[in-house]
């Protein structure tokens, strides 16, 4: 289906997750996933990511709220939300003795769905495991385990696919295969709900990412939309002739100046109305410090990422 769909494929409503020893790994957390988006969640170790996913995925118990898939409690009606959910966890489980043929087949039959060998072989070969296919797994790399984990979550072809830190610890001819098939995923409407300490993946990749901090969700945004209003620009100066250190009358703009003393950096809001540039430019002109060349660039995601985590720069 077309991810223009306002109706959200699964909403998420105060699940909250808290343990005997008096722990909050979730606090509240509501959340809507569109339907045939990637949806990047990034959070340091303990933040919650995991919990929240397996709480979707029906693997932990929740300790309040409440779970939709496509509108339809996810606990009242428990195997229509599981034929739609896919997970790929983050350890590696795998039946030790079968070959891989028969582990994703059995996937797929034990979610109710019709032998379907044609399937299958196109899944196995999209992970580069159709050569593998009548290996036995314990016999497996580490990476090829893992492409296996990834064949049998999409073995019963589900409309919601987890990725829980899927591309961790793998070699990078993996997180190659790994993000062409997503990218596939989401042509044919596939949602796409992700975990990843590679940024840069998610920068790429997703359209929407959330941030979740000691088990609760601080911010939910367009990716580029997030980008423009927290991201900063920098503004680099690179210097005519060498500086000792940073004038009195400069103090204002608080610049840093390289290690050599041939560049200042000034950091501003590029969404503000005025970022104090010419002000600066005229300063500098007026102490007799000149510029060969400037260059600006835009805050990345993960420095984003970074200040949000620790509340530098608060709510979004």
């Amino acid at each position: 289906m077309s991810r223009d769909n306002p109706d959200p494929v699964l909403s998420i409503r105060g699940l909250t997750k808290s343990y005997a020893s008096g722990t909050e790994a979730l606090k509240a957390v509501d959340l809507d996933i569109r339907r045939g988006e990637i949806f990047a969640l990034l959070g340091p170790n303990g933040a919650g990511k995991t919990t929240l996913i397996s709480i979707v995925c029906g693997i932990v118990s929740a300790s309040g709220g409440e779970v939709l898939v496509d509108g339809r409690h996810w606990q009242e009606d428990y195997r229509f939300a599981r034929k739609r959910i896919g997970l790929v966890p983050q350890e590696l489980h795998t039946d030790a003795f079968e070959p891989v043929i028969s582990t994703v087949s059995f996937s797929r039959e034990l979610f109710g769905k019709a032998p379907d060998p044609v399937y299958v072989e196109q899944v196995l070969r999209d992970l580069s495991l159709w050569d593998k296919r009548r290996e036995i797994l314990k016999e497996l790399s580490g990476g090829m385990k893992r492409r296996v984990m990834i064949a049998k979550a999409l073995a019963h072809e589900p409309e919601i696919l987890f990725l829980d830190e899927p591309t961790a610890g793998v070699d990078v001819e993996l997180r190659r295969d790994m993000w062409a098939l997503v990218r596939r995923l989401r042509e044919k409407g596939t949602t796409i709900i992700l975990t990843t300490h590679y940024i840069e993946e998610a920068e790429e990749m997703a359209d929407r990412v959330g941030v979740i901090r000691q088990g609760e969700l601080i911010v939910v945004e367009e990716k580029h939309a997030l980008m423009r209003k927290l991201g900063r620009k920098e503004l680099k100066l690179q210097l005519s002739e060498e500086l000792a250190a940073i004038p009195a009358d400069l103090a204002d703009w608080g610049l840093e100046l390289s290690e050599d003393g041939r560049e200042l950096t000034y950091r501003f809001d590029a969404t503000a109305d005025r970022t104090g540039i010419p002000s600066l430019l005229a300063a500098m002109r007026d102490l007799g410090i000149g510029f060969k060349d400037l260059d600006t660039r835009q805050s990345s995601l993960e420095e984003i990422f970074v200040e949000l985590v620790h509340d530098r720069g608060g709510r979004a």
